[in-house]
């Protein structure tokens, strides 16, 4: 069966909590997002998003999809696929186009999106953006394409001195949880969020 343009969904939350009765929400959702969901969960893996569109479920973050499945077309399925990037090792780190960061290695990963550590505290001369991005450098390795966040990801490893100079500059961090976290979480790597040019 051909792809049709849009797909009637059933939304549940999935969060993970106390016994609750949560709303179910019916929707018609554009099937281009529906396959971007599922490369979110499983990659650009054909036979696996053919699974998932005739099993008619599917759990994305805190929600989860239910459809009325079917069998895809595969021409059309791949068709549409390939309007989707793919990952590309050949891409340079591109600071300028970077829009979130994970400090990695800990118990938790510290999450800095760009517009929260890119902001001059008050008497700031550099902002912590500006310190990690410097830290990072052109040395962070390729690590694939995530659909999920819609970007290119790439890994660098700090060494000892480039953690504490990391830690130094989160004074320029303009949140004191972000600062505190920074200062005193166990993180040894960031992993790095480039968005590709339209």
């Amino acid at each position: 069966m051909a792809l049709p343009p849009t797909v009637r969904v059933k939304l549940s939350s999935e969060a993970a909590g106390a016994i609750a009765i949560t709303p179910v929400v019916a929707q018609e959702l554009p099937v281009r997002e529906l396959v971007e969901r599922a490369l979110g969960a499983v990659g650009k893996d054909e036979p696996r998003i053919r699974e998932i569109l005739l099993r008619g479920t599917l759990v994305s973050g805190a929600t989860r999809f239910r459809w009325a499945g079917w069998e895809a077309d595969a021409e059309s399925l791949r068709e549409l696929l390939a309007t989707f990037p793919d990952a590309d090792p050949t891409l340079p780190f591109a600071p300028a186009r970077c829009v979130r960061a994970a400090l990695r290695g800990g118990r938790h990963p510290i999450e800095i999106p760009r517009e929260a550590a890119g902001r001059k505290s008050l008497f700031a001369r550099a902002t912590f953006w500006d310190a990690l991005m410097e830290a990072v450098g052109a040395s962070a390795a390729y690590a694939g394409y995530s659909y999920r966040e819609r970007a290119d990801r790439y890994l660098r490893q700090f060494d000892a001195a480039e953690t504490a100079r990391l830690r130094a500059a989160a004074g320029a961090a303009p949140y004191a949880t972000l600062r505190a976290q920074i200062q005193t979480a166990a993180f040894t790597s960031a992993e790095l969020y480039v968005t590709r040019r339209d």
